[in-house]
């Protein structure tokens, strides 16, 4: 397939890139380790090793060449494999562990900023693989650099398993417990889904899915700051006007990413696989979806409007892609992630943004609530009680959500995280003092929705 580009857009796409943050995020290389299993640990700890090695070892070197190449930056590159409770169902816990250091190993020799995979998929109920995948999860993220980990607990289909909601609060309040002497970084790089898709490019939440082919190229893109200034650009043009800006924008920088991301499939000889158009923020000044926010009227993101904000905003974007590519797939749309926008953490700092106004604006965006940093005395049943209630938004709306929040060991409401890079740093947001113990603890699992009932 190719692409070809007009004189005039080439010359917007350069003025996004020098002057409005525009860059590719993420370069995703997902490979296959459905071939790899063995019932012998140094097997597959080789075997693992070895295919991430040959399979992606030039992705770094492509990615540079292919941005010499063309100009725009890409900012990561990245591998995602197959969730690890099902490519090596047969190992304990202990050895769980060794695989992730062999995961973290190889994304070491081949130069990637990150490995995501280190996942299950429970949202019906536990193989022994997935228990034995989620009790190594802490021990597993606070002694490697670069492995992610994420677990499914629910979908539309499937309901929530309420059991693995109990399970993961207590995962994620000692991965943060690990590396409280480093703001619980373990806990950022572990998200919690509903309705997980198998081909998202981005970080912490990537992994490819069985469904996926033997090696794929996926692409994240960004854009926030560009967004931010079209809407700047135009104070007054009504709510129908300003969908169609998105829109336009939307569709040039999806049409940059294919174009990145079929380079990238030829020079590796890989099949393309999907775009992600998420509007991902970064810590930079610029670079913020809540500046998108507050340059469509709103004095401070957080108040009352902002959710209407965020509905247009995320529906614009995936209209805008949709029509750039036929290959739109990941999350799509825009992402609230606090640490990581500098506008969501003036917006904590001065109270105009609240836990409770996250969840609210988590039902229109592409994602739920992400790199928020809670209280160090939360308890494992309360983090478990968040991941429920972003559950049931994605399972009753046929949408993905998911929960990635770090406990602050030491630190309560008021204080700051920082975790440097990408990942930025925040201040600690309040959470409810009253107790959902009784609640988390029934068990079982909260049935899927009667919209389920589809075939």
């Amino acid at each position: 397939m190719t692409i070809t580009f007009a004189r005039e857009e080439i010359q917007q796409t350069i003025n996004m890139i020098q002057k409005e943050n525009l860059d590719i995020r993420t370069i995703t290389m997902g490979i296959s380790l459905l071939d790899c299993s063995s019932d012998d640990i140094g097997k597959l700890e080789t075997k693992i090793y070895d295919k991430i090695t040959k399979n992606a070892g030039r992705l770094v070197e492509v990615g540079e060449q292919i941005s010499a190449r063309y100009g725009i930056p890409i900012i990561n590159k990245r591998v995602s494999v197959t969730p690890i409770a099902i490519a090596a169902a047969q190992m304990n816990s202990e050895e769980m562990v060794r695989i992730a250091k062999a995961l973290n190993k190889a994304a070491r020799e081949i130069g990637i900023n990150f490995i995501g995979g280190f996942s299950a998929l429970v949202q019906k109920g536990f193989t022994n693989g997935d228990l034995a995948l989620i009790d190594s999860i802490p021990q597993a993220l606070s002694e490697t650099e670069f492995v992610c980990s994420s677990v499914n607990i629910g979908t539309t289909k499937a309901g929530i398993n309420m059991d693995a909601v109990l399970k993961m609060g207590k995962i994620i309040l000692k991965s943060a417990q690990l590396t409280a002497d480093n703001d619980g970084i373990a806990a950022a790089k572990l998200v919690v889904f509903c309705n997980a898709p198998e081909d998202n490019p981005f970080m912490a939440g990537a992994f490819h899915g069985v469904g996926e082919p033997e090696r794929v190229i996926n692409v994240g893109v960004s854009g926030p700051g560009v967004v931010a200034k079209v809407v700047k650009e135009h104070p007054n043009a009504d709510f129908s006007e300003l969908s169609n800006l998105i829109k336009q924008t939307s569709f040039k920088i999806t049409r940059m990413g294919e174009l990145i991301g079929r380079a990238a499939s030829k020079s590796l000889n890989v099949p393309f696989g999907i775009v992600d158009l998420s509007l991902a923020p970064t810590p930079a000044i610029g670079d913020s979806v809540a500046e998108i926010l507050e340059n469509m009227g709103l004095e401070r993101c957080g108040t009352h409007g902002t959710t209407a904000a965020l509905a247009l905003l995320n529906d614009a974007v995936k209209k805008g892609g949709a029509m750039a590519s036929s290959h739109v797939g990941g999350l799509s749309g825009a992402f609230i992630p606090v640490s990581e926008d500098a506008g969501m953490v003036r917006a904590v700092e001065e109270g105009a943004l609240t836990l409770d106004k996250l969840e609210a604006m988590t039902c229109v965006c592409s994602v739920g609530l992400d790199m928020i940093a809670l209280p160090g005395d939360v308890s494992a049943e309360t983090i478990s009680a968040i991941i429920a209630d972003e559950a049931a938004i994605g399972m009753i709306n046929k949408k993905t959500t998911a929960v990635r929040v770090i406990p602050a060991i030491g630190k309560q409401a008021g204080d700051r995280v920082e975790f440097g890079g990408l990942l930025g740093g925040a201040p600690i947001i309040a959470i409810h003092p009253y107790s959902s113990n009784l609640f988390v603890h029934r068990g079982g699992r909260i049935p899927a929705p009667i919209i389920s009932l589809t075939n």
